[in-house]
């Protein structure tokens, strides 16, 4: 029972509930017991299988028309939840347990949603392993020797094993989409501002925003409708009518054989279903990309962690937290930051108010002057590394920088604000995933075009 029930989407598991084919009490159960079996992944934070079902039950009778009524959903530990600790995955705030939920929790239970877990992370959400020195490294479920990604790692490692049926991470520059390639399931991250901000521990209010995962397209999509008030329906779309833009350029340069292979075999899946594929190009992109991504995050970190401290968490100083870092990592991304090191306000200004206008202008007109509806590219340029490897990984035979070289092809829409999703491809080895790159406030285009993708890729 308990594997037929964990392989349950969300959409399925809200219908069975709510058709009274399966019971709370027994999916409740069926979770636990694989919560059990997967401990070993490290994927879950804050888990409490007694109070699962009466959770559950209290969410459904609290809106038992709302679209997620009574649907269990894991959550990064950097967004506040009052049942649970947010502890952000650092030791300063390990007991942290904030008096107000986050706005997209709100939305989740005004919808009938529980929270049935909190899930770990790379510290403070400042990297991509997950391997974090103050809660344990969590571990890919294709293979618990490598990392899942991150920095939203354990949310996507609990839906991929399927302790889970759906959850929320957070994405400054991919880490809802580089953990859903790396264990195989599907990563949506929104427009920027298109679902609550507030009540998440922070690194940049220009980039961050939550985003859904989980195992198909429909189930971010009913996600996507609950947090943006938008309704759960997405319009049907046939590719035959999709033109999608190849960046070869940066995007598909030096890819693992594995990834190329795979998404390659995707994309002749997708032509073949009816898309028209016409080679893109981004050139003038890039040093305003490089001068923007940094800066911001260096710059806004420093200012928007302590002022969530303040809010939410006002017993712990910024000294404190900094000195609880334990991920070496993490703790070196911060000391580059103090006194002499500390990002000049002028490089920020120039971020904000000449890189950014240029980058959208730019992204903006290859899309207007091609006709395309998406971009379409390989994830990651690599698959998931051994647990260890924080600082460099090997990539075609060469040592390269871990955390830029995950992030390369994820960290352009994050600048920039648009929305991008991350499909598995099919494969039989680990995990690839393919990223669909769209249109600011575009979004529910994107997920219709992504189901259809996802459907095409399934045959």
């Amino acid at each position: 029972m308990a594997q037929d029930l964990g392989t349950l989407g969300a959409v399925e598991v809200v219908a069975a509930i709510g058709s009274g084919t399966v019971s709370i009490t027994d999916y409740a159960e069926a979770l636990a017991e694989r919560a059990a079996a997967h401990e070993g992944l490290n994927a879950l934070q804050s888990f409490d299988a007694d109070r699962l079902p009466g959770a559950m039950q209290a969410a459904r009778d609290a809106a038992p028309g709302g679209a997620l009524a009574g649907l269990p959903l894991v959550l990064k530990d950097n967004i506040n939840s009052t049942d649970f600790p947010t502890s952000g995955g650092t030791g300063a705030l390990l007991k942290h347990v904030p008096a107000t939920d986050a706005g997209v929790v709100r939305a989740i239970r005004a919808a009938g949603g529980a929270v049935g877990a909190k899930a770990g992370m790379h510290e403070l959400a400042f990297g991509i392993t997950s391997n974090n020195a103050v809660s344990g490294a969590v571990r890919n479920p294709a293979d618990p020797t490598l990392i899942p990604g991150g920095s939203s790692g354990g949310t996507a490692a609990a839906i991929a094993a399927g302790i889970f049926p759906a959850g929320l991470g957070t994405d400054t520059g991919g880490s809802c989409r580089v953990p859903a390639a790396l264990c195989g399931v599907v990563g949506f991250r929104p427009t920027t501002g298109r679902y609550a901000g507030d009540g998440i521990v922070p690194i940049s209010h220009s980039r961050d925003t939550a985003g859904p995962l989980a195992r198909s397209v429909d189930d971010v999509a009913l996600l996507d409708g609950v947090l943006a008030g938008e309704g759960t329906a997405v319009e049907p779309r046939n590719l035959s009518t999709v033109t999608l833009g190849v960046p070869r350029g940066m995007f598909f340069e030096n890819l693992d054989p594995a990834v190329e292979t795979a998404v390659e075999a995707q994309l002749s899946v997708l032509a073949a279903a009816g898309a028209k594929l016409v080679e893109v190009g981004f050139d003038p992109i890039w040093p305003h990309n490089e001068a923007f991504s940094f800066p911001v995050v260096f710059y806004e970190v420093m200012r928007d962690l302590p002022a969530y401290l303040s809010e939410h968490a006002p017993e712990v100083s910024f000294d404190r937290l900094l000195a609880g870092i334990g991920s070496p990592d993490v703790a070196g991304a911060f000391a580059s930051q103090q006194g002499d090191g500390a990002m000049p306000e002028a490089v920020y200004r120039a971020a904000m108010d000449i890189h950014r206008p240029e980058m959208r202008r730019i992204y903006g007109q290859v899309f207007e002057e091609n006709g395309i509806d998406a971009i379409v590219f390989p994830t990651t340029p690599l698959p998931a590394r051994p647990i260890g490897q924080d600082e460099t990984v090997e990539l075609n035979g060469q040592r390269v920088p871990t955390f830029p070289t995950y992030i390369r092809n994820t960290d352009l829409g994050s600048n920039i604000g648009v929305p991008g999703i991350s499909l598995p491809c099919p494969v039989t080895g680990l995990p690839v995933g393919i990223e669909f790159d769209g249109i600011a406030g575009q979004d529910r285009a994107l997920l219709a075009l992504a189901r259809a993708a996802e459907t095409a890729m399934a045959r």
